[in-house]
């Protein structure tokens, strides 16, 4: 009888991660779409490349507020839906409206209205489809879980350049319904089949507010949060944010830069030099699983910091040999490391949450950090880059995600000393 148990709640948790990949995969699919197809609705307005790219990045602008928001909104939210669901069965299918008719404005404030709209819905769903994995998952099982979730994710690129090539240039407007249309049926699915009101995160939750009493709010202010992150002698919450500052700043680099640095430093052509970190895609994608399971055996911290180590290895050899296959090899071996660090740097924070009821906003602090990182990386790189030249780009990379080591090492130091987090979380 609890042999069936097991293997019942094993097989429901994979149908509940399927579920959860399934939105990730509709959620992106138009995220990646919007970000190939927008600027090119932005052209026939707007000539300035400096003014496409401010337009382009107000998604990440606004998540930066909206995401750490939705997330503690979400997390004092009890319903018998649980606290995340009834957000994105609201969120997700207007999302799906709104995309629709992007392609469909005539007019500059037009296009950028619709583009904020659709930028906030997003920016509101994003974060509280992640927050199901530690809703329902297990510590020691959810770096498997988001590696799941992460592959759905980068699987949306080869979505949306499929539907760009075949699609965009015969029906440039009927392109928009086909991620719209996905993402409406996943509405549906979701809808239909998750409600995180029987999460374990929930229900700790609900503990939680039954062992504090009606005086004792359901929803910890995003401020007592944010200062407790800050104020705290527990130091690890903080330093982990910073590693993620840091590598996030390293990652964004490596790959916003890689187009000129190919130009300037390799002599390709435009389109070859945007073509060197394809091969590396794939070997993120090979690499997230099993990032998951060494950091359920090694630990969590030590997989992260010899993901970063990797990479950093990866870029210094990419500028002993700067040859178009000596990038291409180093970069495959940085996106190996870069899984490492992406599958299970999220989760370390989840596990180092004080409470069930803040989750959801450690999952926005966390976006809002590598958001921070995305946005100072590659104008740090570039300003050094400036200054020594395109041939050490790779090494001044290499720099920045070695500090990301450092830090993450410090922090492996702490946490030994601790005895709060269950064993193999970290």
């Amino acid at each position: 009888m609890v042999e069936t148990s097991v293997r019942t709640g094993a097989t429901s948790h994979r149908l509940l991660m399927f579920y959860v990949a399934l939105t990730f995969f509709a959620l992106e699919s138009t995220w990646n779409f919007y970000d190939n197809q927008v600027p090119a609705l932005l052209r026939e307005h707007v000539a300035s490349a400096g003014l496409i790219g401010l337009f382009m990045g107000l998604d990440n602008l606004l998540g930066i507020v909206i995401q750490p928001w939705i997330g503690n909104r979400s997390d004092g939210t009890r319903t018998r839906w649980g606290r995340r669901v009834p957000y994105l069965a609201v969120g997700m299918p207007l999302a799906a409206v709104v995309f629709v008719f992007l392609p469909w404005t005539t007019s500059l404030i037009a296009l950028v209205t619709v583009m904020v709209l659709y930028a906030l819905l997003a920016n509101t769903t994003r974060p509280l489809a992640e927050c199901l994995v530690p809703d329902f998952i297990s510590p020691e099982r959810r770096g498997r879980a988001n590696a799941v979730v992460k592959i759905a994710t980068s699987l949306t690129i080869i979505v949306a350049s499929l539907i760009s090539v075949f699609v965009v240039d015969e029906h440039p407007r009927a392109a928009f319904v086909i991620p719209a249309a996905i993402l409406l049926t996943v509405s549906g699915v979701l809808i239909a089949k998750v409600r995180d009101s029987r999460s374990r995160g929930y229900q700790a939750a609900l503990a939680e507010d039954r062992a504090a009493g009606p005086s004792g709010p359901a929803r910890v202010p995003l401020r007592q949060v944010v200062a407790g992150l800050v104020t705290d002698h527990d130091r690890r919450r903080l330093l982990l944010l910073l590693t993620v500052l840091l590598f996030g700043g390293a990652w964004f680099a490596s790959r916003s830069l890689i187009t000129p640095y190919g130009m300037e430093a390799l002599g390709l052509s435009r389109g070859d030099a945007g073509g060197l970190t394809l091969p590396s895609g794939v070997a993120y994608l090979l690499a997230a699983y099993p990032a998951a399971v060494l950091a359920e055996r090694v630990g969590r911290l030590r997989t992260i910091a010899a993901g970063m180590a990797l990479f950093a290895a990866a870029m210094i050899a990419g500028t002993l040999l700067q040859t178009v296959t000596g990038t291409v090899i180093a970069f495959c071996v940085a996106g190996v490391g870069a899984a490492a660090f992406t599958i299970n740097a999220a989760v370390a924070l989840w596990n180092l949450a004080p409470t069930s009821r803040v989750l959801g906003t450690y999952t926005g602090l966390y976006a809002v950090t590598w958001y921070l990182g995305g946005f100072a990386g590659p104008a740090l790189i570039g300003g050094v880059t400036d200054l020594t030249g395109w041939n050490w780009m790779l090494l001044d990379i290499a720099v920045l995600a070695a500090l990301a080591v450092l830090v993450v090492l410090r922090l492996d130091r702490l946490h030994r000393r601790q005895e709060a987090v269950p064993a193999g979380a970290l």
